[in-house]
């Protein structure tokens, strides 16, 4: 994981996931994990059980959670996914212009195609009431709906130029297809990103004379990565 104190420009925080992990701390450990995190426990705390995310406490939580993982967990390569799977990516993003919906993002390197699912109110900059939400984004069902449906003002030009129609029993290697041909369509520009996932699908699909492995995962945080360069 990257070093306690590192400055991250976020594009994703999974609230829910932050929080809903950060219950699950043994309080022991937690409270070694925050003093390595060098944060206030007491308010980290505090904000959960009031309800109140104030985002300085919620990037708080966040660490102590990532810390949790990285001790708890064999956190992989997007590559070689475990349960829980690091990446750097040029990421493409569709659904972002609702706040009630999935938001999708996708790209590949090399063999590998990854797509991440999730809801589109932890896009940061991104707010709506809770009782607004209608369901959770963070499964395969959710993700499959948003395929079959894609609206047309995501710039997704399906790759044989027809209009999108995904029909048939749904199944694991049909659901590999799916997000690959829909990556394939999307036109918007990809932003450079670090992500922590939560794998939700992996498999290998032999596509035009290549075998691509897809690996389809729920993030924790999609952050904009280090540039390089400056």
């Amino acid at each position: 994981m990257s070093d306690w104190g590192d400055v991250r420009y976020y594009v994703y925080v999974s609230g829910s996931k932050v929080d809903m992990l950060f219950q699950q701390i043994p309080q022991k450990l937690l409270h070694q994990l925050a003093a390595e995190a060098k944060v206030d426990l007491k308010l980290l705390s505090l904000a959960v059980q009031k309800a109140a995310n104030p985002e300085p406490s919620m990037y708080g939580r966040l660490d102590v959670v990532e810390g949790y993982l990285d001790r708890e967990y064999n956190i992989g390569w997007m590559t070689e996914p475990t349960s829980w799977f690091r990446g750097e990516l040029g990421l493409q993003i569709a659904g972002y212009e609702t706040v009630t919906g999935p938001v999708f993002m996708t790209g590949r390197q090399a063999r590998t195609v990854v797509a991440l699912i999730g809801s589109a109110r932890h896009l940061l900059g991104h707010s709506t009431p809770t009782e607004h939400i209608s369901g959770s984004y963070s499964m395969l069902p959710p993700l499959f709906q948003l395929l079959r449906e894609a609206r047309e003002d995501w710039h997704i030009v399906p790759p044989d130029s027809r209009r999108r129609v995904l029909d048939g029993p749904w199944n694991e290697q049909q659901g590999l297809i799916d997000v690959l041909d829909f990556s394939r369509g999307m036109r918007s520009p990809a932003v450079n990103c670090e992500f922590l996932a939560r794998r939700l699908l992996y498999g290998t699909h032999a596509a035009e004379k290549e075998e691509l492995d897809i690996v389809i995962g729920t993030p924790l945080y999609v952050a904009m990565a280090e540039d390089e360069n400056s």
